[in-house]
């Protein structure tokens, strides 16, 4: 959706914003999701997209891309941002979510070798760690991916290492407490 459409004092629902005008303030919320950045160095456009395991899956960023392609927008002048989002070693999915994840956001088949890892409290009945079938699933380094598969030179893209679920004093996460409290995040041209 173009920020432009969304009225003064409206909130829209929507997994992407594009800014196609000057000055124009970009927001979205996330908790373990990325926020994703884009900005054109030589037009000012910009863009935002509240991005998850889902979004990855349905190729967001591909269609993303194709917009500003639209624009005319060069490769060389894209410059990508991944804000704090839940890390791979706190977002811990089951086998077939994980082969799934994978057949669709990357195109591949894999088989995934079952390892058990001790869990943090969010997956036990008690205080007691126990062990599950869980296999971590890594939502930067596909976003990374995508990025790359769409010619954004790696030296374009910036990836945040901040864990929204491990820093609990500075961010919010579903999986972690099962809030509805979020982050804001924003993007200006």
């Amino acid at each position: 959706m173009f920020g432009s459409h969304s009225q003064k004092g409206t909130k829209t629902d929507a997994d992407g914003l594009i800014g196609n005008k000057c000055r124009q303030n970009l927001w979205v919320y996330t908790a373990d999701c990325m926020p994703i950045f884009f900005a054109d160095k030589s037009t000012r456009n910009v863009a935002t997209l509240h991005c998850g395991r889902k979004g990855l899956e349905k190729k967001i960023i591909k269609n993303l891309v194709k917009i500003f392609d639209s624009f005319g927008t060069s490769r060389d002048n894209l410059l990508v941002a991944i804000g704090p989002a839940i890390s791979k070693e706190h977002y811990l999915v089951d086998k077939i979510t994980l082969q799934e994840f994978y057949r669709k956001a990357e195109n591949k088949n894999i088989t995934v070798n079952l390892t058990k890892i001790k869990n943090d409290h969010c997956f036990s009945d008690s205080n007691h760690f126990r062990e599950q079938n869980l296999n971590q699933l890594d939502l930067k380094r596909t976003a990374y991916r995508q990025l790359l598969n769409e010619n954004i030179p790696h030296t374009n893209i910036d990836i945040s290492n901040l864990c929204t679920y491990k820093f609990n004093n500075e961010f919010y996460s579903y999986r972690r407490s099962k809030t509805i409290s979020r982050q804001w995040n924003l993007i200006c041209s």
